[in-house]
């Protein structure tokens, strides 16, 4: 376990601007643990390569912990995870950009448990909402960890399935830990604390902006071996989480519906694009590769223990493909940046799809966004 002063260090280092993992990484193997790091001088971040903003910040009186976030701390079911951290879930290593850390609120050692993420409209069907909450009850009395995004709706259905059934579940937040939205949803975020563990990305006090919703969804995406989708529109957010759990090698699951039910026709357009049609939890169950999943989860302690850099690729712990349509939309990009509308025209894909995908591959560090709406290629350099 970490000492109070590493985790306050971590608290900084969340709200260090430009700093992302594999920067983090570098300093980290210059500067040693994280409160060293931030207690660094200017040459030390020089010397460890530290962007221009992140040295600014670190060096100022702003990066010291807050009242508020030293209290935040100070309870015993408040944890911050970062990266180095065996507690760190396993699968979302595999995703080429996760975040520093995760604040948790409940308890941190689940977040390496077998995970399914249910998610769906925050406007659903009575129907829709006993779908949500029995595939929930039932997969979570058998072990699964249900993970979800505390909205209205089916992620909150979910929710109280797996509670009902004693089991585990998590919520990720698109805010602070310490910020819970929808405020109806508050006390449904205590049960759920005592039960499960509440779960966010972002620094203590972040409000729940729209930009945080993609990276919300990414981080429930690669915690779960699946992604359940239950009743979605055709634009909802919900395919985007499917879509990022798709990217990743996920398996992917969505219940079928009315043809006359609008919110069955993002999971109709789903299953047309490779989605599992699921009728019965035994569809998930039997798709679900566990003896994979424990083994990554054993490889990547070992790999912390023996201070591999986390992230960094062993084997038998591979990092994942990435599909057909993405790889022509990349190819479409090549290394100018270009607009979208510009990239509807080179791939012939829907503009919807277009975004959609763009998204996905920015979240997964493939692209950067570029003055005046474009989008550029992100060019690594081989170490």
């Amino acid at each position: 376990m970490q000492s109070a002063e590493e985790c306050l260090a971590w608290v900084s280092l969340t709200r260090t601007p430009a700093l992302d993992v594999a920067a983090a990484s570098r300093a980290l193997e210059v500067l040693g643990p994280a409160h060293h790091l931030v207690g660094a001088s200017v040459a030390g971040y020089e010397r460890a390569g530290l962007p221009a903003p992140a040295r600014e910040f670190l060096s100022s009186a702003h990066a010291a912990p807050t009242a508020a976030e030293r209290a935040w701390l100070e309870h015993p079911a408040h944890q911050v995870v970062p990266f180095t951290d065996p507690r760190y879930p396993a699968l979302l290593r595999l995703a080429q950009r996760h975040p520093l850390a995760l604040y948790v609120a409940g308890n941190s050692r689940i977040l390496n448990d077998p995970q399914l993420a249910i998610v769906g409209s925050r406007n659903p069907t009575p129907q829709g909402l006993d779908t949500a909450h029995d595939f929930a009850e039932y997969l979570a009395a058998r072990g699964l960890a249900i993970t979800s995004g505390l909205a209205a709706g089916i992620d909150s259905a979910a929710h109280r399935g797996a509670l009902r059934a004693q089991g585990v579940t998590l919520a990720v937040l698109g805010s602070g830990a310490d910020v819970i939205y929808p405020h109806g949803n508050r006390l449904l975020a205590e049960e759920i604390r005592r039960q499960g563990a509440v779960v966010s990305p972002f620094p203590l006090g972040a409000p729940p902006r729209r930009e945080h919703f993609p990276q919300r969804n990414a981080i429930i995406a690669g915690m779960s071996l699946g992604t359940l989708v239950v009743e979605a529109a055709r634009r909802s957010g919900s395919l985007i989480t499917a879509r990022l759990a798709g990217s990743l090698g996920r398996e992917l699951f969505a219940i079928p519906g009315s043809i006359h039910n609008p919110l069955s026709r993002g999971c109709h357009e789903l299953i047309r694009q490779g989605a599992k049609l699921t009728e019965t939890a035994h569809d998930i169950l039997s798709e679900l590769n566990f003896s994979a999943f424990f083994s990554q989860v054993e490889k990547a302690a070992e790999a912390a223990a023996s201070g591999i850099t986390p992230g960094t690729v062993v084997d038998n712990f591979p990092a994942p493909g990435m599909d057909k349509e993405h790889k022509i939309m990349l190819d479409a990009l090549g290394f100018d940046p270009a607009d979208l509308d510009v990239l509807v025209v080179r791939t012939g894909f829907k503009p919807a799809a277009v975004s959609s995908m763009m998204l996905i591959l920015e979240l997964e560090g493939h692209v950067q966004a570029a003055p005046g709406g474009r989008y550029s290629r992100v060019v690594r350099s081989r170490r």
